[in-house]
């Protein structure tokens, strides 16, 4: 069904790398990566968004210790079986880069009351703790859907 797995944000040091390890942790057998919209190439997890994951565990800290930033192309769009987004923006985004992906693309915070998820780059740690609480409820919500 949904094997591999593409998780999008904007920068890919904060959202989609904590989503992508957080559902990694849960989902072993699925091939989960990460990229960005307007990705901040070669770093790392922000250290905000890397402390509060690894509080979820030592399997989610393995997985952030060897994140690298990277830019979203239309290859890896063509190659995911789904792509999840934090914003509808960033669905967009998608559509127009390929719009053969805009069908197999959806909120990563679908199944949340609000299914947008803010960046919480530059912000305050009251913002990161925000975005990381939604982030957890959202995997937990896809684990039985994926």
């Amino acid at each position: 069904m949904f094997e591999r797995i593409l998780v999008v944000c904007t920068g890919n040091i904060c959202r989609s790398p904590v989503a992508a390890a957080l559902l990694q942790a849960r989902m072993p057998g699925k091939s989960i990566a990460t990229a960005g919209l307007g990705a901040r190439e070669g770093e790392g997890v922000s250290p905000r968004a890397r402390e509060l994951a690894e509080a979820e565990g030592r399997d989610v800290a393995n997985i952030l210790s060897r994140h690298v930033a990277r830019q979203l192309d239309k290859v890896m769009l063509r190659e995911a079986d789904m792509v999840l987004v934090m914003t509808e923006g960033q669905r967009r985004a998608v559509g127009e880069m390929l719009p053969a992906a805009l069908g197999k693309t959806m909120l990563f915070g679908r199944w949340l009351d609000n299914p947008e998820i803010g960046d919480p780059y530059g912000k305050s740690v009251e913002a990161y703790t925000h975005v990381h609480a939604q982030l957890v409820k959202a995997a937990r919500a896809w684990e039985g859907k994926l």
